[in-house]
């Protein structure tokens, strides 16, 4: 296929890469790539050249915002498949560092050579592999289906990554594999907490009770506008943070004619990974999707988790990103081959259907899907949106049947109302702080929300002490007494809590613009800080020693075309105004040699 674009000898530039990418504890940047290198000669020895902009040495991006900034954008005038795996090279070409720290922080010893639990592991890669071969069977068997084509791509996306950081550039021509304990298990970290549970893994990663999540979506009074926010609740190694932007030049299949739908993806994320697991996205379609875990409590479900017949939900969440117009149409894609790993609650948000003022919305400006083994459920509830003013999301199940069939009943009866709907401490904290969300900074401070040690609906049953770091809106588990008393496992001192918080609204979400703020909360509690805290000893490479940093805007557009990324501006029209020095750096397709001549 190569062949047939080298018709017109002075093409060269068969993917166009722009971004802005800071690089965490690294270089202040402003990145503008492009892949310009072309040879009739040899059509596989292909050039990129990064054209970087900008550095600040003496300016460590870790201390200033915490975030790093990735966009890539891809041209439709080149063939998809090769768009995807290019991309996924570029991006670990550029973030390998990253990869590198945020494996050993998160993934280092999982299924390695010294693990505890063989058995699991080797059934773990059974599954994984025997997953990975009925998918290309599907790719291949359906050639124009738009749900395989999107598959094929992602995959191709991931190959692409991989290869690069293993300095082992090859384009597939054919089905190919992919390493199950490398690159995948990034993408698959939501989905190896029910994975675990289904495949016996004798200690399991999740506690009894924990959280992933929360979420609020709220309506400002007289309708004047409509936040969406979230907060990842996480371990605290996995605080490596990637904001990024795709815009992929992919068609729904090789057969139509219209670029996608959620062509261009703006998502909070991780190195390594080609989604944004927390979840958060805003989509070029329109949508806002997010989701919180849910779980499954319910054993008996577990034997609808099977390597044939389903796609991991990673996958099924990237494709209903990609292909959906509308928020009933992303959860009729998203529910196809249902694979019962990561059960989360996904909030649809569509801004078509909202207009500042308008009351009477009737339907298709929101929709809840849960998921669970074996079922999914989803509905229109704009209506309760609208009459409640806000929907809040917490790791419990709205829709009953969901409830009910995943052990949620049962825990309430041995638990009591913790893992109630109702009743819930979350639950209770977003029906009486929503109210006093009236403009962007107090859905900030509510989102940020932990006053344990002084609000009573932070209190735990069953506790010593009472006060539980878990029981906010942001939890801080960490602050949790290690010689405490606790009746689950989510309440006791663990690492683990809200990570992060992001919030857009119908002002900011046509630039994808989105306020965030990366690290544990710090507003009624002190700052996290790895060098005092209990779990200063778990690895933690390229982390600042103390969390306490400000919110920031990112991806907002201004009157000049300009990218408002945190504190610093690099303008897309006039790059030069945001230079201090330049380099460039070569990739080479045929030998994947990196030089930065000059640099």
């Amino acid at each position: 296929f190569l062949a047939s674009i080298c018709i017109i000898p002075l093409i060269l530039c068969v993917l166009f890469v722009s971004g802005v990418i800071f690089f965490i504890c690294s270089l202040f940047l402003c990145v503008f790539v492009g892949f310009i290198g072309y040879s009739l000669m040899n059509p596989f020895n292909l050039l990129c050249v990064m054209q970087t902009f900008g550095w600040k040495p003496d300016l460590l991006c870790c201390f200033l915002i915490s975030w790093s900034f990735l966009e890539v954008t891809s041209s439709s005038l080149y063939n998809e498949s090769f768009q995807a795996y290019a991309a996924g090279a570029v991006e670990a070409a550029v973030t390998s560092q990253l990869i590198y720290k945020h494996w050993m922080n998160t993934l280092m010893g999982y299924c390695g050579p010294f693990t505890s639990d063989i058995g699991y592991c080797e059934r773990l890669k059974a599954f994984i592999g025997t997953n990975m071969q009925w998918v290309q069977k599907q790719i291949q068997k359906n050639p124009s289906s738009p749900y395989w084509y999107q598959v094929h791509l992602a995959l191709l996306q991931l190959k692409g990554m991989e290869d690069s950081y293993n300095a082992e550039l090859s384009f597939p021509t054919g089905q190919f594999s992919i390493n199950p304990m490398g690159f995948l298990l990034f993408q698959l970290g939501g989905d190896l907490e029910d994975l675990e549970s289904a495949l016996n893994k004798s200690s399991q990663t999740r506690a009894l009770g924990s959280g992933s999540c929360s979420a609020l979506i709220k309506l400002l009074p007289n309708n004047k506008e409509l936040l969406v926010s979230h907060d990842t609740w996480n371990t605290y190694q996995s605080m490596l943070r990637i904001m990024k932007k795709y815009t992929f030049a992919f068609k729904a299949s090789p057969s139509e004619h219209n670029l996608l739908p959620g062509r261009t993806q703006a998502f909070s994320s991780y190195p390594g990974s080609i989604f944004s697991g927390d979840d958060f996205y805003i989509l070029s379609s329109g949508l806002v999707t997010m989701e919180t875990t849910i779980g499954n409590n319910n054993p008996a479900l577990w034997k609808f988790v099977q390597p044939t017949g389903t796609v991991m939900e990673w996958l099924r969440n990237i494709v209903a990103n990609r292909l959906a117009s509308t928020g009933r149409e992303w959860a009729e894609i998203f529910s196809k081959y249902n694979s019962g790993t990561y059960n989360n609650q996904w909030m649809i948000v569509d801004y078509n259907h909202f207009t500042p003022g308008k009351s009477n919305i009737k339907e298709g400006l929101f929709v809840v899907l849960e998921q669970i083994p074996g079922l999914v459920m989803f509905d229109d509830k704009t209506q309760e949106l609208m009459k409640k003013g806000y929907w809040a999301s917490y790791n419990i199940p709205y829709f009953v049947d969901i409830f009910n069939a995943s052990g949620c009943n049962e825990l309430v009866e041995k638990f009591g109302p913790w893992f109630s709907l109702d009743k819930n401490p979350r639950a209770q904290i977003f029906r009486r702080n929503q109210t006093d969300v009236t403009d962007v900074d107090s859905m900030l401070r509510l989102m940020r929300y932990n006053n344990y040690l002084e609000d009573p609906l932070s209190k735990c049953d069953g506790c010593n002490p009472a006060a539980n770091g878990e029981n906010a809106i942001s939890a801080r588990s960490d602050l949790n007494p290690a010689n405490g008393t606790y009746p689950f496992g989510a309440l006791k001192q663990r690492p683990h809590g809200g990570t992060d918080m992001k919030m857009t609204s119908y002002e900011m979400y046509r630039a994808y613009g989105m306020v965030a703020v990366s690290g544990p909360t710090f507003d009624q509690v002190p700052p996290f800080q790895w060098s005092s805290s209990p779990f200063k000893d778990l690895m933690h490479m390229g982390h600042p020693d103390i969390w306490n940093f400000k919110p920031i805007n990112a991806w907002i557009m201004d009157l000049n075309d300009s990218y408002l990324l945190g504190e610093f501006v690099c303008s897309s029209m006039v790059r030069d105004v945001c230079c201090s020095a330049q380099f460039l750096c070569v990739f080479d397709w045929s030998d994947a040699a990196i030089s930065t001549p000059g640099f």
